[in-house]
């Protein structure tokens, strides 16, 4: 298919997988998650595909998540993209081959769920690893909250998606998130390296192995497929992703403490006894 918000090139058995808007740091909308599972699938039929990597356009932001700003992501819009990301994730994870994240600068929100869904990671010294969901209103549940205690163990895991801090490359990879960080004009050379030993092995073994590593998470499919439900019900019907949304975009701190003290927003109009 021709795509819009994504670049496959081809370099004889390596696939790269870019995303293309880095006017907006990378941010996905719902055509951007299409045409990545698009890609994806096209990687899996095609034998002659020994190794996928996926990055982001620019040297700012590998992807920094669902942009917030999209003016055609409307409430139908919204569901319809959390339920294509289950089609992603699952183009990603069954389609045999290793994919390799290349990171530089922002990886966080659904980057950082991107990023973990790949299997290795390799990250230049400029990036920065993080969630976003408690910021905006909303949690990672796209393998955010269901996966990331299995890379980088449970109380680690709630530090990251509770306080949304962000952290460095070298960081990353000491906590599980990352394999290794190199400085960002060796990371081209250290990509190169990985694929060149990755398509020197076997690909039924290297087949065989993803499946069998995947194992162990596949049970969490139950928990994403609730989490998809969650995600859409929350953005579209949600009180408090509007908050979050609207003070990003208005590049100020939003205001939770409506919510905390056990008043519901109201309807306009609403009286004391309704």
């Amino acid at each position: 298919m021709a795509y819009e918000d994504i670049i496959v090139t081809r370099e004889g058995a390596r696939m790269t997988i870019t995303m293309n808007r880095p006017q907006r740091l990378n941010a996905f909308r719902g055509q951007t998650i299409l045409e990545l599972t698009e890609a994806f699938e096209e990687a899996a039929d095609d034998e002659s595909v020994g190794v996928i990597v996926l990055t982001g356009a620019g040297d700012r932001a590998f992807c920094v998540g669902g942009d917030v700003q999209d003016p055609s992501s409307g409430m139908k819009e919204k569901r319809r993209g959390h339920h294509m990301a289950e089609r992603l994730g699952s183009a990603m994870r069954n389609n045999g081959k290793p994919i390799i994240a290349r990171v530089r600068g922002y990886c966080i929100g659904g980057g950082n769920e991107l990023n973990m869904v790949c299997d290795l990671t390799i990250a230049g010294a400029s990036a920065k690893f993080g969630q976003a969901g408690p910021k905006i209103g909303t949690a990672p549940l796209w393998w955010g909250c269901q996966y990331m205690p299995m890379v980088v163990g449970e109380k680690k895991a709630r530090e990251i998606l509770f306080l949304v801090r962000h952290y460095t490359a070298e960081e990353a990879v000491r906590m599980g998130l990352a394999n290794v960080a190199v400085p960002d004009d060796e990371l081209d050379s250290e990509v190169d390296r990985w694929c060149d030993e990755i398509l020197a092995k076997s690909p039924q073994g290297l087949r065989l192995a993803k499946l069998g590593l995947n194992a162990r998470s596949d049970f969490l499919y139950s928990s994403m497929q609730h989490g998809y439900e969650l995600m859409a019900l929350n953005h579209v019907h949600g009180p408090e992703p509007r908050e979050g949304i609207a003070a990003f975009q208005e590049k100020r701190q939003p205001d939770w403490s409506r919510f905390r003290d056990g008043a519901a927003p109201r309807p306009e109009g609403a009286g004391a006894g309704e």
